[in-house]
């Protein structure tokens, strides 16, 4: 059958149509018309008007069924089409946004609905066609829209009965497909499933959509998915995160994906940038014209909302543009001509590639360096028999109390399973799935539907918003059975399990069970179009010690298994259920525990990622007794025959009741100390009151009751840290932990604040005194967006506390926006930032981002079991310029905190923190093997763009152009000038924080005294030079024309840039950014207006020498046999040299450029490069090569002015020279090139005029690659 296809006019076919979206999408922002509604109701139309002469005895009221307009009055709509069109869109949206039988019941109209949507989309179809006669150059398409409905499939309508639903997916799916059969066969070029507030519901649509085309009736078009968050919170009205709605719905590969409706474009911005952020998809974005006032109606004014939006355009957030409620042409047109020139959004890399995103209301992604996942398994009738009692007997909200356990208890998925015989299945899964999506503490995890029967997976589908996992398919009923599965589960959008059965039967050899997961893989992956990070195996944990030898190697076979799937089946997962390993010791607890601890120990370490587990129901690896873990380890790995009556025997003789008892005994009787840290361990709330309460009045181990949690508390939740780290303990685990924790320190809490009172009553200070005056300083801290977890942060607030600093505590799930605001409002000293989840990273890394963004200076602390000072390092200080520093723990918080705030400790701490963060970046980077360089030509699309158009872009035209020779300098005028800090490091004396730099280090314990007696040594020398002259200064300041060209900057001779006096050329990074990054790649070239802008710019240079004398009086001292004194005047020559320089280039900056007239800073401010600009020098990381020297000392006759000459190796003589360029724009950074690939190099030579060969021995320490 040949698929249905309407060609749109002016195209060949509808591939070609398809093909120009797409292509076009990547080279400019394209444009979607406005509020369709909003125009309707400008005409003012009457009852009559609605019926039009079709209708006129409709017994149904039809005013306000604004889609019927399309058959009664269709010049109207046309014409309102064709307003949008002239008003810029490229794509107008047709008159169908309650174009289902759903929607149209109310109206009584479900028998036009087909003909409607066909005549909706040939009105708009025909006002295209037109408008391409008078823009021939410019195809503008059509969007089918589909709206939400006016019912929603996961919420209840009725508050008596949360499972009820007005509507099914069945039904939804039954509507949603006769529309989009009516909009196809009108010719829609494209599908818009819109304003999404229930994201089940927009599943529906897709699922119609892509069973429409999948069956062969109609030709695909690309589909665009827009969803709607209705308030600040960032959530649909069903509840999902933006990041949640973008995971459930991008099974279906939109084109574009985006937000529309609700909210104006101020307060969408953060929404928009986090579907920017994570998916690889083109971005939509039509907000309201601003928020609607009392009367229900929208003032924002075309210009400001052209405005607002245009935030997004510059930003690079969006590929297409439109606008919503109270939209007009007008606003269509006002954004269309102030965001054309921006170039579209560059989608980053799909991170499905990369990791498995599941979602319920908030988003799990899980790839390699995420811990084991935990499915909770307590919701499964054949599992759980207080669980199955619940359900048989009708007790759904006591069935809810299990699976909410499940989460508090670490269930990161919760497995849902109804097979039972005497249980109507599909039913029980609808049922208990429906009230689930009403508890937000449950339905915020993912689900796994869980059934041998594939109707009631089904089911279960058809009632989950997010993206689940379906457990399971497997070959056992042959090739096409599993594919028909395969492709509705995708279809849903759902992860699969895959159990290691086929035809013959179930797999339990190695081998076996590699073929036959291989066989399904290829399957999914090749006929299927599965995501392989969406494909989870199950490779059969098989039980062990049965007394049956030929059962014996089973765990050796899955973890041998589980090795080969993880390394030969790129992107795969391992699961499995745990608890069938031991089913032969039904009864034996401890027996069981241990069992599972080893084994769930190596099959992680092999690759097993996740497994439906009890979390109440493991024991920590290491505390199980020596003797049971050799048994243990002997039966998972086949070592000893005897296993299996070496583990009766421990049954026997260690009876649940007596161990019990015995370990009670025995760890009862230890140290307060030990009995704190063993429960913290153990997760053993019972005893931990009065423990702690011994703890706090042992007054002479701990004064007060901080020393309680910096000492025993502390060094428990460390062994929880370090067990949990080596895969020893698994998440419920540690949360078990945190609870004790937890109850301790809430314990000590009072006493503490009564501690803090009696201190400010000694200060003399009330408690409502200013905050100025009784505390230390403001710190906010928050558990960021998407993470819950808060004890470490609590831990950390109480410990701030207590040292008399006021603590901001913003709660769990913190938006970005909310941390910033509180910031500013608190005027906050520190924000401390907080995670346990794997996501929280990325999360961190936006903060950061946004705090620069918003022009934060509050030094920024990261902390949380998920950090670690490498990413903190790596990934978040380079996003934000100002302090950021990993704490390692609560008690280190202090410490931290009280250096960045203490005046005299602050710069040293800064400083010592910058150069550990910059060896731990620079290790990081050389030890990636495979590091990836993107093309020159790539690398030049992604460069650092300045609107230089903008008036604060516009560069400063300078007070001189030309240059300004300088003749012995009077060195005194210098001194100020000097960085003493180089001078220490030529004679090797660093002290150690806090008395690194000078003059702290005349301080040093160590070095102090040393460093001390050469300074004093170096003023009577530098003063004598100075008094005797025995050494000079010469120097020459340059600024003249220039315009880049390229990677190129062209120097121009004087303003009327008709002769060239030089090139400087540039070099580009290349080395592939981190994926969180939206840095540009840098090139000197960027800081410079190009040529094509017709702006005037300016570059200006700098070579200053106070070397002149210098060599013959270090000969004469060497003669003498004092090289002591020939080395100390070289260090203060070098010194002079430098200082000269910083001297010049304020100069420049205050008067000869005169940009910064008003300058006043210190010197230490100078040394910090507080002021505008740059000054990199030929030969250092922004341009690597020392051969642009010779192109400065030709430009400015460099020799001639003031005698200081280039070597044959292009060293500058005298040696204590310096030369430098110099950039006045204030967007100007330094950077550092980095490696760079032949291709750059080529290009470089050629730029050059020179060979290969010559370019490659200048630049070998950036090749990334051999020569």
């Amino acid at each position: 059958m040949v698929p249905i296809s309407m060609v749109p006019t002016g195209f060949e076919s509808r591939r070609a149509a398809t093909e120009y979206i797409e292509n076009e999408l990547k080279k400019r922002i394209m444009f979607l018309d406005g509020a369709m509604g909003t125009q309707i109701q400008d005409l003012r139309l009457s009852e009559e008007d609605f019926r039009g002469d079709r209708f006129t005895e409709h017994t149904h009221d039809l005013k306000g069924n604004n889609d019927l307009l399309v058959l009664t009055q269709p010049k109207a709509i046309y014409q309102i089409h064709r307003n949008y069109l002239l008003a810029g869109a490229d794509f107008i949206e047709t008159n169908t946004f309650s174009g289902t039988t759903i929607a149209q019941a109310d109206y009584g109209m479900e028998s036009v609905v087909y003909e409607l949507n066909k005549v909706a989309t040939e009105i708009a179809r025909e006002a295209c066609a037109d408008m391409l006669k008078e823009t021939p150059d410019r195809p503008r398409f059509v969007c089918g829209a589909i709206g939400p409905t006016n019912r929603t499939c996961s919420i209840s309508p009725s508050v008596e009965n949360p499972s009820f639903r007005n509507v099914t997916f069945d039904e939804l799916v039954t509507a949603y497909t006769e529309q989009i059969r009516g909009l196809l066969d009108g010719g829609a070029d494209v599908i818009l499933v819109e304003t999404i507030f229930d994201t089940l519901n927009a599943k529906a649509a897709l699922f119609a959509i892509d069973t429409l085309f999948d069956d062969g009736v109609y030709e695909r078009v690309p589909v665009f998915v827009s969803g709607t968050i209705v308030d600040q919170s960032g959530r649909t009205l069903s509840g999902q995160t933006g990041e949640a709605f973008i995971t459930s719905v991008s099974h279906a590969e939109p084109l574009a994906i985006g937000l529309n409706c609700a909210l104006g474009a101020n307060q969408m911005r953060p929404f928009v940038q986090s579907i920017s952020s994570f998916t690889a998809k083109h971005v939509i974005c039509y907000p309201n014209a601003g928020l609607p006032n009392t009367f229900g109606e929208y003032d924002e004014s075309p210009e400001t909302m052209a405005a607002n939006v245009s935030v997004f355009a510059r930003e690079g957030l969006v590929n297409i543009l439109g606008g919503c409620c109270g939209t007009t042409p007008k606003h269509i047109n006002a954004i269309y001509e102030a965001c054309k020139d921006f170039k579209p959004r560059v989608a980053g890399p799909d991170i499905r590639n990369e990791k498995m995103i599941l979602s319920g209301l908030e988003p799990l992604m899980y790839d390699g360096t995420s811990n084991f996942l935990n499915i909770g398994e307590r919701c499964n009738v054949a599992g759980s028999r207080k669980f199955a009692r619940h359900i048989i007997n009708d007790e759904y909200e006591e069935a809810l109390a299990i699976a909410r356990a499940q989460v508090e208890n670490g269930g990161q998925v919760i497995d849902i399973n109804m097979d039972e015989g005497m249980l109507d299945g599909i039913a029980a899964m609808t049922k208990f799935l429906n009230l689930i999506s009403t508890e937000p503490d449950v339905a915020k995890v993912p689900l796994m539907v869980d059934s041998s029967n594939f109707a009631v997976v089904e089911a279960g589908l058809k009632c989950a918003q997010g993206k689940c996992i379906v457990n399971s398919i497997s070959l056992k009923e042959g090739e096409a059975d599993f594919l028909r599965k395969a492709r509705l589960i995708k279809r849903y959008g759902a992860a699969v399990v895959v159990m290691a059965f086929d035809e013959i039967g179930q797999a339990a050899e190695r081998e076996y069970k590699f073929r036959v997961c291989e066989r399904s893989y290829r399957l999914l992956v090749d006929k299927v179009g599965f995501n392989p990070n969406d494909i989870i195996f199950d490779p059969n944990i098989l039980t062990i010690c049965t007394g049956m030898e030929e059962h014996n190697n089973y765990g050796v076979e899955f973890i041998e298994a589980t090795a080969d799937i993880k390394s030969k089946l790129p992107g795969a997962k391992i699961s499995g259920g745990v608890s069938n390993l031991s089913f032969s010791f039904r009864g034996k607890e401890t027996i069981r525990q241990a069992m599972h601890s080893v084994f769930l120990y190596h099959a992680i370490k092999s690759g097993k990622d996740m497994g439906i587990v009890n979390p109440g129901f493991l024991t920590i690896y290491d505390e199980i007794p020596k003797d049971l873990l050799e048994i243990c380890e002997n039966a998972l790995w086949n070592r000893d025959p005897e296993s299996t009556e070496k583990l009766l025997e421990y049954a026997q003789t260690h009876g649940k009741d007596s161990v019990a008892k015995g370990e009670e005994e025995e760890w009862r009787s230890h140290s307060v100390t030990e009995r704190l840290k063993h429960a913290l361990v153990k997760g053993i709330t019972k005893y931990v009151v009065e423990d702690t309460e011994e703890a706090r009045l042992d007054k002479e181990k701990y004064p007060r009751p901080l020393n309680v949690i910096e000492g025993p508390l502390m060094d428990g939740m460390s062994v929880v840290g370090d067990l949990f780290g080596a895969g020893k303990m698994f998440l419920p685990q540690v949360i078990k932990s945190a609870r004790v924790m937890k109850k301790a320190v809430a314990h000590l809490i009072p006493f503490m604040d009564q501690e803090r009172l009696e201190n400010l009553e000694k200060l003399g200070h009330s408690e409502e005194a200013d905050d100025s005056d009784i505390y230390n300083g403001t710190v906010v801290i928050a558990t960021v967006k998407g993470d819950v977890h808060d004890i470490g942060k609590n831990i950390v607030g109480v410990v701030l506390g207590c040292n008399n600093y006021k603590v901001v505590d913003l709660g769990v799930m913190t938006p970005c926006e909310k941390i910033i605001e509180a910031a500013i409002r608190e005027k906050a000293d520190i924000v401390g930032l907080s995670g346990l989840i794997t996501p929280s990273l990325d999360e961190m890394i936006h903060v950061a981002k946004e705090m620069e963004r918003a022009g934060l200076k509050t030094p920024l602390l990261i902390g949380g079991a998920t950090t670690s000072k490498t990413h903190t390092a790596v990934k978040i200080a380079p996003r934000y310029a100002q302090p950021v520093v990993h704490c390692l723990d609560a008690s280190r918080s202090v410490v931290v905190v009280s250096n960045l705030l203490d005046k005299g400790l602050r710069a040293d701490f800064i400083e010592e923190v910058d150069e550990e963060y910059d060896e731990i970046r620079e290790d990081h980077y050389d030890s990636l093997k495979d590091r990836r360089y993107l093309s020159l030509e790539d690398a030049r699309s992604k460069s650092h763009k300045i609107e230089w158009n903008l008036p604060e872009n516009l560069p400063p035209k300078p007070n001189m152009v030309g240059h300004k020779v300088y003749e012995d300098i009077d060195l005194n005028d210098v001194l100020p000038y000097i960085d003493w800090n180089p001078f220490f490091q030529v004679w090797q004396l660093r002290g150690k924080y806090p008395n690194r730099g000078y003059p702290k280090l005349f301080n040093d314990a160590t070095v102090g005294e040393e460093a001390r007696r050469i300074f004093d040594e170096a003023q009577v020398m530098l003063h004598d030079l100075i008094k005797k002259r025995h050494i000079r200064a010469s120097a020459i300041v340059s600024i003249l024309p220039a315009n880049a060209k390229g990677d190129d900057i062209v120097v121009y001779r004087d303003e009327s840039r008709t002769e060239v006096a030089g090139v400087y050329h540039g070099l580009r990074q290349q080395a592939e950014k981190e994926k969180e990054s939206n840095d540009a790649y840098m090139c000197l070239s960027d800081f410079i207006a190009p040529e094509s802008t017709g702006i005037p710019d300016y570059i200006g240079s700098i070579a200053a020498s106070a070397g002149f004398g210098v060599d013959e009086l270090a000969r004469k001292y060497e003669a003498d046999n004092d090289d002591y004194s020939a080395i100390m005047v070289k260090a203060l020559a070098d010194r002079f040299a430098e200082a000269l320089t910083e001297k010049l280039h304020q100069d420049m900056r205050r008067e000869l450029w005169g940009f910064a007239p008003d300058e006043s800073l210190e010197t230490q401010d100078l040394l910090s490069i507080k002021y505008q600009g740059i000054r990199p020098a030929p030969g250092y990381p922004s341009q690597p090569d020392h051969t642009e020297k010779a192109t400065m000392w030709e430009i400015g006759n460099i020799h001639d002015a003031t005698g200081i000459e280039l070597t044959e190796s292009l060293m500058m003589h005298p040696g204590a020279s310096v030369c430098a360029l110099v950039f006045a724009h204030p967007k100007s950074s330094y950077f550092a090139v980095g490696k760079i690939t032949k291709g750059q190099i080529e290009d470089y030579a050629s730029r050059k005029n020179t060979t290969v060969d010559d370019v490659e021995t200048w630049l070998r320490p950036i090749l990334s690659y051999d020569v």
